[in-house]
């Protein structure tokens, strides 16, 4: 569950854990940054495996917000996670409720294709990390390769699923945000490609999971850049994959 408090007085929710014992018995707490809007969040686990997320926003943001709008670097995440399913649970001034009306009369904005200079620097990026991880398993350094692989790489071929899942169906197609229902909404081969697209803690796992994802990208990359009509840079993919090939048959 998600909770947004606001209030005049943020760190009487940040810097102690009584509130809690209102609502439940916390079995553990801690607060890291909100996933938008730079504000902090207290995440709870209660007992019964009851898990919390209070975002602890200052009441003056919903002035601002009344004010000025929703802010365009904000618009799109934060509309897309509001308008799934949003009630105000208390409202003492009004003011909440004016913030939800905003919310429910902005229009979130349409989902665009990349330009081909954003395509191609998502390759790029894959491309390289993909040599750097192969350099971090020659050197030994398995923890900091596999990282690089289960994580930013990782992250680099979710932009690539989802920009392919709407090229396939339509840039209104709903692909929630940061992988959230993946199953639902992707290709069947790309799931299928996904069972191999990760590694065991182990050099030679490691490796064929590098070539896994890499074989995974480079396929739905260049369906994804046929149907935008932007061409797939094979001079740097075909080297990039020969020499990691030939990097580990060493």
């Amino acid at each position: 569950r998600s909770v947004m408090v606001f209030t005049a007085d943020p760190e009487r929710y940040l810097s102690r854990v009584d509130w809690l014992e209102n609502i439940g018995k916390p079995l553990l707490t801690f607060v890291e940054p909100t996933a938008t809007g730079n504000e902090r969040e207290r995440r709870v686990l209660f007992e019964g495996m009851l898990d919390v997320d209070f975002s602890i926003i200052p009441t003056g943001i919903i002035q601002k917000l009344l004010e000025q709008g929703i802010p365009p670097d904000m618009k799109a995440q934060l509309l897309d996670t509001i308008n799934r399913g949003t009630r105000v649970l208390l409202d003492k001034d009004g003011a909440t409720t004016k913030l939800m009306a905003l919310f429910s009369s902005t229009e979130a904005p349409k989902p665009q294709p990349p330009t081909e200079h954003e395509f191609l620097e998502v390759v790029n990026d894959f491309l390289y990390h993909a040599v750097f991880t192969a350099k971090h398993l020659r050197r030994g350094e398995l923890w900091w390769a596999k990282s690089c692989l289960d994580c930013y790489m990782q992250r680099l071929l979710l932009q690539m699923i989802t920009w392919h899942a709407r090229a396939s169906q339509g840039w209104n197609y709903d692909t929630w945000f940061r992988g959230r229902f993946l199953e639902k909404w992707t290709d069947p081969s790309v799931l299928e490609g996904l069972r191999n697209a990760s590694a065991h803690y182990d050099e030679d796992d490691t490796k064929h999971g590098l070539l896994e994802i890499m074989k995974l990208f480079q396929t739905i990359a260049e369906e994804t850049a046929e149907k935008l009509n932007y061409p797939y840079p094979l001079e740097a993919s075909i080297p990039v994959t020969k020499w990691i090939r030939r990097c580990f048959e060493e």
